[in-house]
Order: C-alpha cells, then sequence, then structure tokens
C-alpha cells in the first residue's frame, strides 16, 4: 500500500476538508436582540419622513411658499447624520474598549429622549436641536455591524449580514406607515385624541410611539443581551475553529493609522457612495411625491407617501429574507453590488419621465405603473448592503479593531447622509425655482453621481478580502 508524501510544502488542509466544512448556526436568540435594537433607528430617523414637509409647511418659516420647504425638509432628515458624524467614530472605539452593550444602551437611551423632545417641538430650532441629540448619543449601527461580525464567521456571515438590511426594510416598513397613519391625530382619531394637547402637538404621537419602542429595547438589551467583546482571547486550536485569522491575548484594537488600510479604504467608500445615493434618491423621491403636481411631484398627502414606503419596506425585506443569501453565493457579492449600484441609473430616469408624464396627463395608472416598477428595482439596490457589510467585516487588519473599522465607516456614511437629503432636495427646489433644465437639472445631477458610484464600486475584489 502506498502513502502519500508529505513534506513541509504539503497543505494541512485539502480542498475537500476545505468543502467538507459546515455553515456554523447562527446564535439566533442574540440576533434576535440585536435587530430588536437595530430597528430602533428606522422607527426614530423614518416615521418624519411622511409628515416632515407638511411640518415645515406648518411652522411657517418658508414663507408660504411651497418650493422653498425642500431646504428645511432636507437639514432636518440630515442633521442626525450630520451629527452622528462628530461621535460615531469614538463610540466605535469606545466599544473596542469598555464592550459594545453599554454603548448601545447609550444609544438607545439618547434616542428615547432626542424623540420625545422631537414630537414635542414648536420651533425650528427645536426639531434642529432634537435631532442633532439623537445623532451625538447614537453609535449604535457602528456598534452592532461589530457585534453581528464577532457572532458570525465566514461560513454564516451572509445570513448573518443579510438581516440587517431586512431590519432595515421591516422599519422602513412600519416606521412611514406609523408617522403617516398616528400625525395629526386629532383629525384621524378625534373621539380618543380630541383635546387641546394632540391638536397643539399633531406629530407627538408618532414620536411617542418611537420613544416606547427605544425604552422597550433598551430594557431588553439591559436584560438579555450578552457582551460579545472578547479582551483576551486564546489561539485557538485548529479543530475549535474554522477561521483562519488567529488571536492571540496581545491583539489589541489597532491605532487609527493603521486601520486605514487599502482594503478599509475601498470598503468604506463603496458604502459611503451606497449610502449616499440611497437617502439621496429617497429622500428625492419623498419630495417629489409631496409637491403639487405643477411644480413637478404628484400631490400625494402623507398618508399616501406613508403607505407606500411602507409597502415597499415590506417587499425589499421579504425579498432580502429569501433571496440575498442564495443570490450572494451564486453570483458573488461584487456582482450582486454592481447590479444594485446600477439601479440608481435607471431611478435617475425614471424620475422625470414619471414627472413629465403627470404634469402633461395627470396622475394616471401609467404614472403609477411606473412608479411601481421603480420601487420594485429597490430590491436589488438594498442587497448591497448585506454585501458591502460582508466586505467591510472582512476588511478589518484584527477583531479586535471591529469596532474602530465599522466606527471608520459608518463616520463617512453619516457624512454622505447627513449631504445627501439637504443636497438632492435642495437641487430639487432649486431646479424648479431658477427653472434650470426645465425645473429637470436635479435628475441629471442624479445620473451623473450614480454613474461615479458605478466607477467606484468596480474597485471592489472578486473575493473577499481576508481570502485574497
Amino acid at each position: 500500500m502506498e502513502y502519500p508524501i508529505v513534506d513541509e510544502e504539503t497543505p494541512l488542509l485539502t480542498e475537500s476538508s476545505v468543502k467538507a466544512v459546515k455553515r456554523t448556526p447562527l446564535p439566533k436568540f442574540q440576533l434576535l436582540i440585536l435587530f430588536t435594537v437595530l430597528l430602533s433607528e428606522p422607527m426614530a430617523s423614518s416615521s418624519i419622513f411622511p409628515y416632515i414637509n407638511q411640518l415645515i409647511a406648518e411652522l411657517d418659516i418658508t414663507g408660504g411658499d411651497p418650493r422653498k420647504v425642500g431646504y428645511y425638509a432636507g437639514l432636518i432628515e440630515s442633521l442626525f447624520f450630520a451629527t452622528q458624524t462628530i461621535t460615531v467614530l469614538q463610540w466605535g472605539r469606545i466599544s473596542d474598549r469598555i464592550g459594545r452593550k453599554p454603548v448601545l444602551l447609550v444609544g438607545l437611551a439618547g434616542t428615547a429622549v432626542s424623540m420625545t423632545l422631537f414630537g414635542l417641538a414648536r420651533t425650528f430650532w427645536t426639531l434642529v436641536m432634537s435631532r442633532c441629540l439623537c445623532g451625538l448619543l447614537n453609535g449604535n449601527v457602528a456598534v452592532m455591524k461589530s457585534m453581528i461580525g464577532e457572532l458570525t464567521d465566514s461560513t454564516n456571515r451572509p445570513e448573518g449580514m443579510v438581516l440587517i438590511p431586512v431590519v432595515w426594510a421591516i422599519g422602513g416598513t412600519i416606521a412611514p406607515m406609523m408617522g403617516g397613519l398616528l400625525s395629526r391625530p386629532h383629525e384621524r382619531f378625534p373621539s380618543i385624541f380630541g383635546s387641546e394637547f394632540w391638536k397643539a402637538y399633531p406629530y407627538f404621537l408618532p414620536s411617542l410611539a418611537s420613544t416606547i419602542y427605544s425604552s422597550f429595547s433598551f430594557l431588553i438589551v439591559f436584560a438579555f443581551l450578552k457582551e460579545t467583546l472578547q479582551k483576551h482571547r486564546k489561539v485557538p486550536s485548529l479543530a475549535s475553529s474554522c477561521d483562519s485569522t488567529v488571536h492571540t491575548e496581545t491583539d489589541k484594537p489597532l491605532p487609527l493609522r493603521e486601520l486605514l488600510t487599502y482594503p478599509v479604504i475601498v470598503s468604506g467608500s463603496n458604502y459611503v457612495s451606497l449610502a449616499f445615493m440611497e437617502i439621496f434618491i429617497l429622500a428625492l423621491l419623498t419630495l417629489f411625491m409631496a409637491t403639487p403636481v405643477q411644480y413637478g411631484g404628484l400631490s400625494c398627502s402623507p398618508a399616501i407617501i406613508g403607505y407606500v414606503f411602507g409597502t415597499l419596506g415590506a417587499y425589499v425585506g421579504l425579498f432580502q429574507m429569501f433571496f440575498f443569501a442564495k443570490t450572494v453565493r451564486r453570483f458573488g457579492e461584487r456582482k450582486v453590488f454592481l447590479a444594485g449600484i446600477s439601479t440608481f441609473l435607471g431611478f435617475s430616469l425614471l424620475l422625470p419621465l414619471i414627472s413629465a408624464i403627470a404634469r402633461r396627463n395627470g396622475v394616471t395608472w401609467v404614472v403609477w405603473s411606473l412608479l411601481v416598477f421603480m420601487l420594485a428595482l429597490f430590491a436589488i439596490t438594498e442587497m448591497c448592503f448585506g454585501c458591502i457589510f460582508i466586505y467591510i467585516t472582512a476588511s478589518s487588519p484584527g477583531k479586535n479593531s471591529l469596532g474602530a473599522t465599522n466606527g471608520i465607516a459608518q463616520t463617512t456614511v453619516s457624512i454622505a447622509r447627513a449631504i445627501g437629503p439637504a443636497l438632492s432636495t435642495s437641487l430639487f427646489a432649486v431646479s424648479l425655482e431658477k427653472n434650470l433644465l426645465g425645473g429637470y437639472a436635479v435628475y441629471v445631477i442624479s445620473f451623473a453621481l450614480s454613474s461615479l458610484a458605478l466607477l467606484l464600486a468596480l474597485r471592489l475584489p472578486e473575493k473577499m478580502w481576508d481570502e485574497n
């Protein structure tokens, strides 16, 4: 009987043994807690979309000119991300040292307080203060991505990471519906909310609902969430771990300069472009639907906008849940990401087409059909987030620097998300006010920005950074 020759060049793991590695079961209960927390983010941010334009108009800071609403609405939508930029990296670095759980608790408490203030706001500057407070105290998104990265490995990460956009989609379903349905309750439910308080604070109820949910999440995290940061790691044996990365007790958080590697920069840059274009289009779409037809919009009420975005969130969430992991395993993260980024080009072409038809013929079934088709493309768009989260996790120089890596990514993304709504709504307003390209200049700029995002996406590798 002949035995194979084994020397120092013989690989320890053969191709057949690698293929035999089974997927690690997901820690479902801990992930469920994390996604309960994650849901508080879209609940706080997206619930204001259906009524923010009407709220700005009622504050009478536009001088009665509906074309100027976009300036102020975009500012309010951007402030959370603008102020989050200042602190999110520090929250990530703090979580690398003291743990993830304390940072999550601070963020949830900040969300609850700020949403209460937002609902009680009677002036524009009170709105500004509440959104700034929410952003400054909130680093939860970056921390939760780090925790998911620590709770998963290379065998089950697609299934774990897909739940982030799924939960955002669920929040995108509930929050706009909640915001549209619960705003101005004295008009919708006068028998219950007929007192003078609800007339004086017509948008307090959706804010209160968000506050209650954040408070509930705080209690769940405090009682049941386990800390995932391991400050002292032992070298695992080959039999106990299928991950290629070996962690020792000297695996400490890296200095900021050493974190800025090429994989981190490329992955983070693509996350920035994706987040920027998504919120650019969503803010533009919200304003587009609320704007009167004669000014290039669809004249939709806050309730209709809430129902549309709620349905969109449900559809996107279900699509991600059932098709993301299968699609990524078949085509790879890069191809799926490129396909999703390409949809922004389609949005930039469809919006002016819908506007032109509505101006000429009114909001007919053709307009709604094109709008539904455009919204259907968002299922492909949202798959980008799961892909880029996998890239960012794989790009981290070390697991004890995962919080800082996600903090860097979230910092730059917060800048993009702060600029995106203000830029898109302001461009929309300027295009109408100055009649630039017949009011369609904003869509030309959107197409150009989408093209740049696609070029940047081509820099991503076919394989994950930690596989190269």
